[in-house]
């Protein structure tokens, strides 16, 4: 592992593998190592101390495994600790490292999807919380007016496998009236969730056709990709010999492979990482 130096994507469960699956299809020469905190899931509802250090330890640990540069593939992660770990912990563990999240190169573009200039957000409660998203959004589209919603069960749903039964339509349903509900003028939707992309077709089928559903997988690998062009310090450094390796903070390996794979779209075979 020490000879390689691979992209390092983490995320507080599995949410992070719908946005991996998208940087791999369209980055597929580089070296991965994934990280899931699952002991510690879901990250949503708790501090934003608790957040950061989480969320330091588990990029200190990829930067162990190698990794120059540590994607954070959850929006409650970048909301709430993105900020302190760049401005402040990587100055001291090694600045020529580099931690990137998923909010800002999202808020970069989501206003060209919108033809009304309004916007839904739908997210954990801890992002809508930190109000990421309206301040993001604001420096690139100051014009478009944003309507936040928090989703606090459709985590739940989707982590203990039921997003795609007859009883999660209520919860859907029920978010999403509460959002509409806030402006009639609303036509895009972002699903500020790496999780919600496994419910996007329910949520489609409770919208009027108009509304545009607005992953965030395909906007942050375009952005990365992006990045790696205008950076060549860091794509010089990054391997390519088209490896992914998954590792899981939980012990119970096979429990995480089997909803991984759902995430990712494709086996997946994890090793298990012991928190210090």
């Amino acid at each position: 592992m020490l000879n390689k130096q691979p992209i390092g994507i983490f995320d507080s469960g599995y949410g992070g593998l719908t946005v991996f699956r998208s940087i791999a299809d369209q980055l597929p020469d580089y070296d991965y190592i994934y990280l899931g905190d699952n002991a510690r899931a879901p990250y949503g509802n708790r501090s934003f101390n608790t957040i950061h250090e989480y969320t330091w330890q588990c990029v200190q640990m990829l930067f162990e495994m190698g990794c120059p540069l540590v994607i954070l593939a959850c929006n409650t992660a970048s909301a709430k600790a993105l900020r302190t770990i760049q401005q402040r912990d990587l100055i001291h563990e090694d600045p020529s490292k580099r931690v990137l999240g998923v909010i800002r190169p999202t808020a970069e573009v989501i206003g060209n999807y919108t033809q009304t200039k309004q916007i839904g957000v739908l997210g954990t409660k801890g992002t809508v919380q930190s109000k990421s998203y309206l301040i993001e959004i604001n420096n690139f589209f100051p014009e478009v007016k944003v309507h936040q919603q928090a989703c606090p069960l459709w985590v739940p749903l989707v982590e203990n496998g039921e997003h795609d039964q007859p009883g999660a339509d209520y919860f859907v349903k029920k978010y999403l009236d509460q959002v509409l509900a806030k402006s009639t003028e609303i036509d895009t939707l972002l699903l500020a969730c790496t999780h919600y992309p496994l419910l996007q077709g329910k949520i489609t089928a409770y919208l009027p056709k108009h509304i545009k559903v607005v992953p965030q997988g395909d906007i942050v690998a375009a952005s990365l990709k992006d990045y790696l062009n205008r950076h060549s310090e860091m794509e010089q450094k990054l391997t390519k010999g088209h490896t992914r390796q998954f590792f899981t903070t939980s012990d119970d390996t096979d429990d995480f492979d089997h909803h991984a794979s759902m995430f990712f779209s494709e086996q997946v075979k994890s090793e298990y990482a012991s928190l210090k």
